[in-house]
């Protein structure tokens, strides 16, 4: 349309200097012809449109909607529809307190109130995506603001109408999975009856009161110290089981020494020592007697 309303004009200044300057009607000639070929190549041109790669067209024609949608790639159309691109990849809106992280600048994060009347404060993160084939009935129903008319105003409420049903510590701790996939559930029934998917929903981040937080800490100080604790009164008792068994097998042993101690056994071990005292390189002298006097020297 821009081509033919441009090859218009070219042709409209042609005409026109041609009849005010006499003396250049044979180059403004030539304009004309340069503006009727323009004209030409933008009438041809309005015949087609191209879609991108992960979009749809929608078509209008003097306001009224078209339900057949334009995949991507080249189309032939009426060159009197206007047609309105649709991004059908995934897309995000983010809701956060952290300044220029959200979609929305500043302190965007959503606070809710527990079932215990405190104030929670999430940071979230939407992943959804249009569905091609509802892509008029969003154009005809939402218009292209879906962002702001829908994602936005329909996730916010979702998330404070389930977590009145959770106290404070349930929604940061035990019971944070179970209020993600219930508020999930909420927003996917709804984005689906309006031509939506939502493919994730992200909880990024869950903000309690100083207070609780405070509570929060200590608690799992007080659970670690007591793991230690634990810890080291099961290590206590596996060394005191460990030098009973000790004690308990040098008494086994005593005995059963003094029990077999007799004069052969001694005998026995004397002739050991001998003989280990036989082996030394040093030189010695053996005295070999009976009874309990032996005299054993070096030399």
């Amino acid at each position: 349309m821009i081509i033919l309303i441009l090859g218009a004009l070219v042709f409209a200044f042609a005409v026109y200097s041609s009849k005010t300057q006499p003396q250049w009607r044979t180059q403004f000639n030539s304009v004309k012809i340069v503006g009727l070929v323009i004209m030409a190549f933008g009438i041809a041109a309005s015949f087609f449109v191209q879609i991108e790669a992960g979009e749809v067209g929608v078509q209008t024609m003097f306001g009224k909607i078209k339900k057949d949608i334009l995949t991507s790639g080249l189309n032939i159309i009426n060159p009197i529809v206007e047609v309105k691109r649709f991004d059908t990849k995934t897309q995000n809106y983010t809701m956060s307190g952290v300044h220029d992280e959200g979609d929305k600048g500043g302190d965007d994060a959503i606070r809710v109130l527990s079932s215990d009347g405190l104030e929670v404060i999430i940071d979230l993160t939407v992943l959804f995506r249009i569905v091609p084939g509802d892509a008029p009935k969003i154009y005809n129903e939402i218009g292209t603001d879906y962002m702001n008319k829908i994602v936005r105003p329909v996730t916010r409420t979702k998330i404070r109408d389930n977590a009145v049903y959770y106290d404070a510590i349930s929604l940061y701790s035990t019971k944070r999975d179970e209020f993600q996939a219930k508020i999930s559930k909420s927003i996917e029934d709804n984005f689906k009856s309006r031509g939506m998917v939502l493919e994730q929903l992200l909880v990024r981040n869950i903000t309690l009161p100083a207070s609780v937080k405070t509570t929060i800490e200590s608690k799992i100080n007080a659970e670690q110290e007591a793991q230690k604790m634990q810890f080291v009164l099961q290590k206590e008792k596996q060394e005191a089981e460990r030098k009973r068994v000790e004690a308990q097998g040098i008494a086994d042993y005593q005995r059963i020494i003094s029990s077999e101690l007799n004069d052969k056994l001694l005998t026995y071990e004397q002739i050991k020592a001998y003989r280990d005292l036989s082996v030394s390189t040093n030189s010695k002298v053996i005295i070999m007697g009976k009874g309990a006097n032996v005299l054993v020297g070096d030399k």
